[in-house]
C-alpha cells in the first residue's frame, strides 16, 4: 500500500510543500538537492540573479545532462549500477577466499 504525503522542501531559499509517495521520499529528496545545487551555482556566477531564469536555466541544463546520458554520451546509470554490484560480488568473493588461506 502506497501512502501519498506531503513533504516540505527548499530550493534556493524557498520553501515549498509537494506530493510526494512514502516510497519516493529518498529519491525526491535527492532530486531537491541536486537542483538546488545546480541552481545555487548558476546564482553564484552572478550572470542571473531572477528566480525565475535560474529554474529556466537549472532546467535546461539538467535536460541537456539527461539527454546527453540516454544518446550515448554520457554515464548509463543502469549499467554503471550492475557493473559496480558486478565488482563488489568479486571483492567480496576475493575477499572470503583471502579468509580462508589464514
Amino acid at each position: 500500500m502506497t501512502n501519498k504525503n506531503t513533504l516540505d522542501i527548499k530550493i534556493l531559499d524557498r520553501e515549498l510543500r509537494v506530493a510526494c509517495l512514502d516510497e519516493e521520499r529518498e529519491e525526491l529528496l535527492d532530486a531537491v538537492a541536486y537542483l538546488n545545487k545546480k541552481m545555487n551555482e548558476i546564482l553564484d556566477a552572478g550572470k542571473i540573479i531572477n528566480v525565475e531564469r535560474i529554474a529556466i536555466m537549472a532546467a535546461l541544463n539538467i535536460s541537456h545532462e539527461l539527454l546527453s546520458m540516454k544518446l550515448g554520451r554520457g554515464v548509463d546509470l543502469s549499467d554503471f549500477t550492475r557493473r559496480m554490484g558486478s565488482m563488489q560480488k568479486a571483492i567480496d568473493q576475493a575477499l572470503a577466499e583471502q579468509d580462508t588461506l589464514f
